[in-house]
């Protein structure tokens, strides 16, 4: 069965790559092919959420992890490729002074003289940081000046002068204008995480859904990737 290129393709995504899909990547697909593509940016938990509550897209982009542990049937069988790799940054205003960040102790340091640290409740990298500063043993002193989303760019609360420091995956705080990425977290506290591209099982015949997986992990956009700070593995097919 082949889908009416006028009937969306729905793609689910986490904010990771948000700044490369709507900058370059899902505008030059749509160029390519004709192919309208509905697009959802939202923490893995929330669309693992959607998942578990029946709904289903047709492209989903998650932590390679919670993609694994999706029940059989959920996805099409050999329909999931790696697609981007990111650490966690720290971001402020831009004109704001920097924090010091080179070692686990002016972290933490830092972490306790800010006015108010923004994290995200829902994110990958906001669930990694609660532990972290309890790690620390700063939680306490950090959660009760903290600014905490329920989900969405942190840097978004710099901007608004809610908080003065923002923890997120690094691409999701370039993606946020009038924001300075001061540097990702020590080595020594550094949290990686892994993000996939799979078709739902319920599209495995649709050909426009297989194209913008094809092109999600094409060599053409792979620039668009790194050009928002993420790294890239190398993608299915190639040399």
């Amino acid at each position: 069965m082949t889908q009416n290129p006028a009937v969306p393709v729905r793609l689910w995504s986490a904010l990771v790559v948000r700044g490369a899909l709507e900058g370059a990547i899902l505008p030059a697909f749509v160029e390519e092919t004709g192919i309208v593509v509905e697009s959802v940016f939202d923490p893995t938990t929330v669309l693992m959420q959607r998942i578990a509550d029946g709904d289903r897209p047709d492209v989903i982009v998650s932590t390679t992890g919670s993609l694994d542990l999706l029940p059989s049937g959920v996805l099409a069988s050999g329909a999931i490729a790696p697609l981007v790799r990111t650490g966690i940054g720290i971001g402020v205003a831009e004109g704001a002074v920097e924090p010091d960040i080179s070692t686990v102790e002016r972290l933490t340091a830092s972490l306790l003289a800010a006015r108010s640290v923004a994290y995200s409740r829902a994110g990958q990298s906001g669930i990694y940081f609660a532990s972290l500063i309890e790690e620390l043993g700063i939680a306490d002193e950090v959660n009760a000046k903290a600014t905490v989303l329920e989900k969405g760019f942190t840097g978004e609360a710099v901007i608004d002068g809610r908080a003065d420091i923002a923890v997120q995956q690094v691409s999701e705080l370039r993606f946020v204008p009038g924001i300075t990425v001061v540097g990702s977290l020590p080595e020594a506290v550094q949290r990686y995480t892994d993000f996939s591209v799979a078709l739902a099982a319920g599209s495995s015949d649709l050909e426009p859904a297989r194209r913008l997986l094809a092109h999600l992990t094409s060599e053409a956009s792979r620039g668009s990737y790194i050009a928002e700070g993420l790294v890239v593995p190398q993608f299915p097919g190639e040399a």
